[in-house]
């Protein structure tokens, strides 16, 4: 089965221009021409990947990709705004609001298919181990600590998750910037803090471990 692929975007060239191509790399494509029609096509086809511009009628791209991180069955849905606008707060806001990639206009097509695979490769995680005593499952969003169900807000989680995937090794703040929250977006110094104080609120102090002048490991 092909990845199903949801493109919003009001300028019909643009839809019909990408459809095309990624028509023709297998995957299935459908389209929205506004933000109120995306969110009701995404919960009709459930797609893998939605590739959202931000200046819309009807929503824009930031109120859409907020509501769409309300829906529980979209939670595995990997969104990535494709817009021209290329300011810093644009970019800081989608990533707020929740998109996993953020990719300016123009841009190559065969770029966009890279960008679009490497999106995919993130939602093929393995089963949970059963054998730890957190067990983290990326396909259903969910992490589980001694048959307990945690919620995450979708950064805090994707930081664990990164963590998690390597037990021991000490990953630079850097490495945890360009994962988590991408190499084109910029957040203060102070982020990557926040977030762990808050993981580790939630999942106990003991699992993650500071380096100092380093960044942080994961201990089960």
């Amino acid at each position: 089965m092909s990845h199903r692929i949801l493109l919003v975007d009001d300028e019909p060239d643009i839809l019909e221009f990408i459809s095309y191509n990624l028509n023709k790399e297998g995957y299935t494509v459908y389209t929205a021409n506004n933000g109120r029609e995306a969110v009701q096509k995404a919960l009709e086809v459930i797609p893998h990947v939605i590739l959202l511009d931000v200046m819309m009628p009807e929503m824009d791209g930031i109120e859409t990709c907020q509501q769409i991180r309300t829906h529980p069955e979209l939670a595995s849905t990997m969104i990535a705004f494709l817009t021209a606008r290329s300011e810093d707060y644009s970019q800081i806001a989608g990533f707020d609001a929740g998109a996993d990639d953020y990719i300016t206009k123009p841009i190559r097509v065969k770029v966009l298919i890279s960008r679009i695979k490497a999106l995919l490769k993130r939602t093929e995680t393995p089963q949970p181990e059963t054998d730890r005593s957190i067990q983290i499952d990326k396909e259903r969003y969910l992490v589980i600590k001694d048959g307990e169900q945690i919620v995450l807000p979708r950064k805090e989680f994707n930081l664990l998750a990164l963590l998690y995937s390597k037990p021991q090794k000490v990953f630079s703040r850097e490495e945890i910037f360009s994962n988590v929250w991408g190499n084109d977006v910029v957040v203060g110094d102070r982020t990557i803090d926040v977030h762990i104080r808050k993981l580790r609120e939630k999942i106990g102090d003991e699992h993650i471990v500071t380096i100092k002048g380093v960044g942080y490991k994961y201990e089960d």
